[in-house]
């Protein structure tokens, strides 16, 4: 409201932003809610710049309940999933011409749109994420396959290979606290996310992990059980994560470990940010004004000194 009464500013990119994180603070909406959104942000999209687009891309790629109606305007879905099963076979067309004609594939479309994410957007992800339900976990990382962000580099082999060693000693040991050391050195992590991926009680934030590292599915196993045994002694919940990571698929984890290592940038950020936005203004300091003198330069005699 208080930019719409400014002359010259565009609000478009800045509604769309909160509309976008108000809508993918809940976990689910009513219909109307829904039809709303839709409404107004598929207005929003064609008319707001391409950062704008990119990062409300990067928002929504990554939320479950993304309507449909904007995922395919957004391109967030391939063009054979969006098509009806009962649709026409196309006409044969000529080698040529389907070479030129024929859709990007998910790789192609990936290193054209591949997005780095600003620290306050891996933030709300890492934050997302670790706020969500199992299912919608599950989810998440379903949908980070085919998001345009940009992944973390694969750590290397030589380095992956020590990590994973030292790591099944720890979990055997139950040693928690050495296990989050070296997870966090050998992902550069800091230590604060490291420990929240390894004591989060779900253990989908210790699969993502885990497949960063390409720890093989019985390591990952022998993980899960000796690590913490409580946890471990129950067959649905190492049976849920073996199969959870069964599925998950590389690109996944290593999105999300950018999402962790960005939202640390955002913390930093946030410690140091001025707390008024005009901080400077009142951070001048205060001088109180210069008096003058009572009795003007001139205007009483001068005083002579008399020798005596």
């Amino acid at each position: 409201m208080t930019l719409s009464r400014r002359e010259g500013v565009d609000i478009r990119p800045t509604l769309l932003r909160v509309l976008t994180d108000l809508y993918v603070q809940a976990s689910a909406h009513s219909a109307d809610e829904e039809r709303q959104f839709v409404e107004l942000t598929s207005r929003l999209i064609d008319e707001v710049d391409d950062a704008t687009r990119a990062a409300v891309r990067a928002r929504l790629a990554v939320y479950p309940a993304t309507p449909a109606i904007i995922l395919d305007k957004l391109g967030l879905r391939r063009a054979d999933a969006a098509q009806p099963a009962t649709a026409a076979a196309p006409i044969p067309m000529p080698a040529a011409a389907a070479q030129s004609a024929r859709a990007p594939t998910d790789v192609e479309l990936r290193m054209a749109a591949s997005l780095s994410m600003r620290p306050n957007d891996a933030a709300e992800i890492s934050d997302m994420f670790f706020a969500a339900s199992t299912s919608e976990r599950a989810q998440i990382l379903h949908n980070l396959q085919d998001t345009p962000l940009k992944a973390a580099a694969r750590i290397p082999a030589a380095r992956a290979a020590r990590a994973i060693h030292i790591l099944e000693m720890a979990a055997f040991a139950e040693d928690i606290d050495n296990f989050a050391l070296e997870l966090g050195e050998a992902l550069i992590l800091p230590s604060r996310i490291a420990a929240q991926v390894v004591s989060d009680p779900g253990g989908e934030p210790l699969a993502c992990a885990m497949r960063a590292l390409d720890v093989s599915g019985a390591a990952f196993q022998r993980i899960l059980m000796f690590l913490n045994p409580e946890a471990g002694s129950s067959v649905n919940y190492v049976y849920r994560l073996s199969r959870l990571y069964d599925r998950l698929s590389e690109r996944s984890a290593l999105v999300m470990l950018a999402a962790w290592r960005g939202s640390t940038m955002a913390v930093a950020r946030a410690k140091y940010r001025s707390s008024l936005y005009d901080d400077e203004h009142h951070r001048v300091r205060a001088t109180p004004a210069q008096t003058r003198p009572v009795v003007q330069p001139g205007s009483a005699p001068a005083i002579r000194n008399r020798k005596s």
